[in-house]
C-alpha cells in the first residue's frame, strides 16, 4: 500500500510539474482579434516552416483536417482558422467584405508572427489573399496555392461575358433564406465525386450549416460582386493554380484558368474528374501537390 501511495504520489508531482511548461507553451500560441474585436478561432499544428490554409465560402478550419495532419507530419506547421461567423470563431454580423477578411488574415499572421508562409486559398478564400497581397503587401508571403479558385471574376459585365447574370446570384440568396439546408442536400452531389461516402458527404454538410446565415449570405455577395482582375496581375509571388475539370461551382475557364493566366508565371494544374470539393476527393494527389511546391 505505501509503495502504490508513493507511485500515485511521484505521477502526481509529475503531472504538476508538467502544467506549467504546457501552459507556457500554449501561452506562445496568442489569441487573435480582428481590427473590430471578432475572435478568430485558429487551429495550429505542427513546427516547421508555416502553412496557413484558407477554408471555402460556409466551410471552416477543420475542412483541411486531411492536409493539415499529413503536411504537419511532414515538417511543417499548419495554421488554418475559422472565418468570422463560420465555425468557432465569432459571428458580430459585419466585416464579410473582402477588405476586412483580408485584415483578418493579416491579424493571424501577425498574433503568431507567420512568415515565409505558403497560403492556400480554397474557393472564395482565393479573392482574400489575392486583396491580403494588394492591400498589405506579400512580405509575409512566399509563395501562393489557388486550389478551386472563383477568382477573377463570377458576376456577367460587357467586359465579363462569362460571368453569370447577376440576378441568378440574387434567386440563390433568396432560395437560402427560405430553406439552405434543403439547397444543400440538392447541391452536395455535384460538390464531391460519385464515390465519396454518405459520412464525407454528411460532415462537409454540418461544416457548412455551422456558418451564420448573415455570413452566408453576405460572403457570397462580396464574392461574386469582387473583380480581382486587375489585383492578380501585381502579384510578384510564385503560385499555383489547381483547379478540377469537373468543378459545378467555380467553372475551370471561368475562375481557375484565367487566374493563372492573370497572375504573371503561374503555373496551372488541371485535375481530370475533379469538383470543387477536391480537398476531400483527391486527397493522395492534393496533399502529394502541396508538399511538393512547397518543399520547391
Amino acid at each position: 500500500m505505501q509503495r502504490r501511495q508513493l507511485f500515485l504520489a511521484a505521477a502526481a508531482g509529475a503531472a504538476l510539474s508538467s502544467r506549467p511548461a504546457a501552459a507556457a507553451r500554449r501561452s506562445t500560441r496568442s489569441p487573435v482579434f480582428g481590427r473590430d474585436g471578432a475572435e478568430l478561432f485558429v487551429r495550429d499544428w505542427g513546427e516547421g516552416r508555416p502553412i496557413v490554409f484558407l477554408a471555402g465560402w460556409t466551410l471552416t478550419s477543420e475542412a483541411w483536417a486531411y492536409q493539415a495532419a499529413e503536411l504537419s507530419d511532414q515538417g511543417f506547421r499548419c495554421v488554418a482558422y475559422d472565418r468570422r461567423g463560420h465555425g468557432r470563431s465569432d459571428d458580430p454580423g459585419r466585416g464579410y467584405d473582402y477588405d476586412t477578411l483580408a485584415d483578418d488574415l493579416a491579424a493571424v499572421l501577425e498574433a503568431r508572427d507567420l512568415r515565409d508562409v505558403t497560403v492556400v486559398a480554397h474557393s472564395m478564400a482565393s479573392g482574400e489573399i489575392t486583396r491580403y497581397m494588394s492591400r498589405h503587401g506579400g512580405a509575409r508571403v512566399r509563395d501562393i496555392v489557388y486550389l478551386a479558385p472563383t477568382t477573377p471574376f463570377l458576376t456577367r459585365t460587357a467586359d465579363n461575358p462569362m460571368g453569370a447574370p447577376a440576378e441568378f446570384f440574387e434567386q440563390t440568396r433568396k432560395a437560402w433564406m427560405r430553406d439552405f439546408p434543403a439547397w444543400i442536400d440538392a447541391n452536395a452531389a455535384p460538390f464531391v465525386t460519385p464515390d465519396t461516402s454518405s459520412a464525407m458527404v454528411a460532415w462537409l454538410k454540418d461544416m457548412m450549416l455551422s456558418c451564420s446565415m448573415r455570413a452566408v449570405v453576405d460572403c457570397n455577395k462580396a464574392m461574386v460582386a469582387a473583380d480581382f482582375r486587375a489585383e492578380l496581375a501585381r502579384i510578384r509571388v510564385p503560385a499555383l493554380v489547381i483547379h478540377g475539370d469537373k468543378d459545378a461551382s467555380a467553372p475551370l475557364p471561368l475562375t481557375g484558368q484565367r487566374t493563372a493566366e492573370l497572375i504573371p508565371g503561374a503555373k496551372l494544374m488541371v485535375y481530370e474528374g475533379a469538383p470543387h470539393g477536391l480537398f476531400v476527393t483527391h486527397i493522395d494527389r492534393l496533399n502529394a501537390d502541396l508538399l511538393a511546391f512547397a518543399r520547391r
